[in-house]
């Protein structure tokens, strides 16, 4: 919806409609289609997304780019969700043959097939397996081999083994067990190893293989085997983690029962799958079931459980003509819905897709991560060249002892945990956002709420409830209930939100007569044989009544909307209508500006006295009246000059240009508006602006873990840098340490699935 959105590879562009539309599936991913391609020789259409196995982190996006990227017109073409192995071929790219995106994969040591969503998760599941069983082969011939050291050489011996046994020559059995713990462990990673050194690429799987290598030619079997177990241990660990992540989205969808109770035109009852339910079919919801399907309730009361949707903790309550979602619980009493969406098209369905696709627009940090192991990799190479020649040419060390030290530094270096940990981290914010009712368009979405200086809220249905009720009577002949019935009879079929407010005040006897609507003006109708009308300021002054100006000058600057009723010339009375301000909104002004937002600001189109009456009870800095939505438009432009991070809420049509307008744009009350889900940057699936804290709160927790897991990894490998080129690491203690490191940050990451 932006001029500056950010693709799914990171690269500005200006046009993504053809990429952000969400894919009908469930498994979540990049942006664009996932329709599947009949002839694999054909050339890829807009959009064609890849299940690319392999494809674990951000080292592998950056060969793909290498192989592809140029032949499809540049890296900005191609678009990557590391999390479900995607990679996605945008429209805008030059046109290549699936079969030929096939090969270019196959040659990297990656494998590629055409994107199926039904077969997704379980592509994982077989990937993950997989890894499971070369690492587990690659532990129980490491064990053996470490075994039979101990059997042979008791306890005492088992040391010498940590120092390439001393001077006692290791036995066949030994070795032939580590080298096929060797084997085992890098027989996934070697084929990738191969293609980064054709194509003289350096990434972590080259770093291991050469380590691996080099262990092996020095005759340190145990080290060689202990890197390529503990290797494939970390990828494994990665998938595991990966795979939660991922799970945590899917577990959305599985908030909707599989089933629906579908009653059908005879009165009969049966359970059938939700996804074959068809639109306008009524179905049955008893008291502590999930509804199944989006609908509208036809029979019964209940109260429901909005919470997996909006994150609301109370009961909703529901009667015939309300909506109802998917995977919401009906607290008690049996619903009869009509189901008004297919399982395809749901909000929980949409939000599922949506989360699983948002991954694909990166965060800064991330891009920023990526890029740095980019150049990180190739010094790290270059450093452990010169730990392994300068040492020995220039100070007469011994070679056989800095080359170990090189591969000791190639270990440590792998930038595995630094790459893979922030990727699982947004992910996770992602998922637990959207358990809280806030939906999250994109990854480039969950920093920049914690960076806020600047907040823009319109006032009608954000600040306010939206829904005016009548604050005061002012009777000025008949009492004030005679009043009312007069006011409520002219209003009795009119669906204006002031109508309503006035119906809700006082249900009228029986509607007026002969009724007609003076546009911009009111309503005149009869009334028990009298000439009534109702209407604005200027309606009463030209049908010849005066209205008081104190208690019009009073009215105005409450705030309040001035409702006058008369008869000929003579005003009867006045109402007095104003916007119900949200309980919770001063509190939430309180909050954020506690959290460090600079300015808030608000922009309407309403008077200057209604809006500053808001403004002044609820604490907002700045208020701007009287706008139509160019001058909103304008209003962000100026924001944005002296702001860093401007942001804009909103719930209404017209908010939507000054909405685009801004660094990013968060919709209120989503959950009802398919539009606003798809179009937001952030959505607030409720009404509730509570959120507002708890999103910039998640937001900056979010980057903490981040930058904690980058400084942890970064640390710990500074340290084995150093200890290494003091000649005091192991192989073995390396390995160890990047493995654990890798553990450490994902269970960190992780830990935002709890938020």
């Amino acid at each position: 919806m932006r001029d500056d959105a950010t693709n799914p590879c990171g690269q500005t562009n200006p046009d993504l409609s053809h990429a952000t539309s969400a894919s009908h599936d469930h498994g979540g991913g990049c942006c664009g289609s996932s329709a599947t391609i009949p002839n694999p020789t054909a050339p890829a259409e807009d959009g064609q997304s890849f299940r690319v196995n392999g494809l674990d982190c951000a080292e592998e996006v950056a060969i793909l780019n290498k192989v592809l990227a140029h032949d499809l017109g540049g890296e900005e073409h191609l678009a990557f969700d590391v999390i479900n192995a995607r990679m996605t071929i945008l429209k805008t790219a030059n046109p290549m043959s699936a079969q030929e995106v096939i090969d270019r994969v196959a040659s990297t040591g990656m494998s590629a097939k055409i994107w199926d969503a039904g077969s997704a998760e379980a592509d994982a599941a077989a990937h993950l397996t997989r890894q499971k069983l070369f690492t587990g082969l690659s532990a129980g011939f490491w064990a053996v081999g470490l075994g039979y050291h101990v059997v042979e050489t008791g306890l005492s011996g088992a040391v010498q083994i940590f120092s390439g046994h001393g001077g006692t020559a290791m036995p066949i059995f030994e070795i032939g067990a580590f080298l096929l713990a060797v084997l085992f462990g890098v027989w996934l990673v070697a084929p990738k190893a191969l293609s980064a050194a054709r194509r003289v690429s350096p990434d972590m799987n080259l770093l291991m293989v050469i380590a691996v290598a080099g262990a092996l030619a020095l005759g340190e079997f145990f080290e060689a085997a202990t890197v390529s177990f503990f290797f494939a241990l970390s990828l494994t660990l990665e998938s595991w983690s990966v795979g939660r992540a991922r799970s945590a989205v899917a577990a959305l969808l599985d908030l909707a029962p599989a089933t629906a109770r579908v009653l059908s035109p005879d009165g009969k009852e049966t359970d059938r799958p939700a996804s074959e339910v068809q639109v306008g079919t009524e179905f049955i919801v008893r008291g502590g079931d999930r509804i199944p399907l989006d609908g509208t309730v036809t029979a019964g009361l209940g109260a429901v459980d909005q919470a997996p949707i909006t994150g609301e903790s109370a009961l909703v309550a529901k009667e015939p003509g309300d909506e109802v979602f998917a995977g919401t619980i009906n607290g008690d009493g049996t619903l009869t819905i009509r189901a008004t969406k297919p399982a395809t098209d749901t909000v929980l369905a949409k939000i599922t897709r949506m989360v699983g696709d948002a991954h694909a627009r990166r965060a800064e940090v991330e891009q920023w991560v990526t890029k740095f192991a980019r150049v990180y990799t190739p010094i790290i190479m270059a450093l452990a060249a010169a730990i392994a020649v300068v040492p020995p040419l220039v100070l007469g060390g011994v070679w056989s002892a800095w080359i170990y030290n090189a591969l000791v530094l190639l270990v440590i270096a792998c930038p595995c945990a630094l790459v893979i940990s922030t990727p699982v981290s947004i992910v996770a914010a992602l998922a637990a956002s959207a358990r809280n009712g806030v939906l999250i368009k994109g990854g480039a979405y969950v920093e920049t709420p914690g960076r806020v200086t600047a907040l823009a809220m319109d006032k009608t249905g954000t600040l306010t409830e939206g829904e005016p009720e009548v604050a005061a009577v002012y009777a000025l002949k008949d009492n004030e209930d005679s009043l009312l019935t007069l006011a409520s009879a002219l209003e009795a079929r009119s669906s204006h939100p002031l109508a309503r407010a006035i119906l809700a005040r006082k249900t009228p006897d029986a509607p007026a007569e002969d009724t007609q609507t003076v546009p911009g003006r009111g309503v005149v109708g009869t009334v028990a044989g009298r000439q009534i009308w109702l209407g604005s300021a200027r309606f009463a002054s030209e049908n010849g009544a005066q209205i008081p100006e104190d208690l019009r000058s009073e009215i105005e600057k409450a705030g309040s909307t001035l409702v006058a009723v008369g008869e000929g010339t003579s005003l009867l009375g006045l109402l007095e209508l104003r916007d119900r301000i949200r309980q919770d909104a001063k509190e939430v002004i309180a909050k954020l500006h506690a959290q460090g937002v600079e300015t808030i600001v608000m922009l309407t189109g309403d008077n200057r006295h209604t809006a500053q009456a808001v403004a002044d009870a609820v604490g907002i800095d700045e208020v701007r009246s009287d706008l139509l939505p160019q001058d909103k438009v304008a209003a962000i432009e100026a924001l944005t000059q002296t702001h860093k991070t401007v942001a804009m809420i909103g719930d209404g049509v017209n908010d939507a240009p000054a909405m685009a307008r801004a660094d990013f744009a968060i919709a209120m009350g989503a959950v009802g508006s398919d539009a606003a889900i798809e179009t937001a940057d952030i959505a607030l699936m409720s009404d509730d602006i509570g959120k507002l804290p708890w999103l910039v709160s998640h937001s900056r927790h979010t980057m903490s873990i981040i930058r904690q897991n980058i400084a942890f990894a970064l640390a710990t490998k500074a340290l084995f840098v150093a200890l290494t080129t003091l000649g005091m690491a192991s192989m073995w203690g390396a390995i160890l340490a990047d493995v654990g490191v890798s553990l450490a940050v994902v269970a960190n990451a992780l830990r935002l699935l709890k938020a």
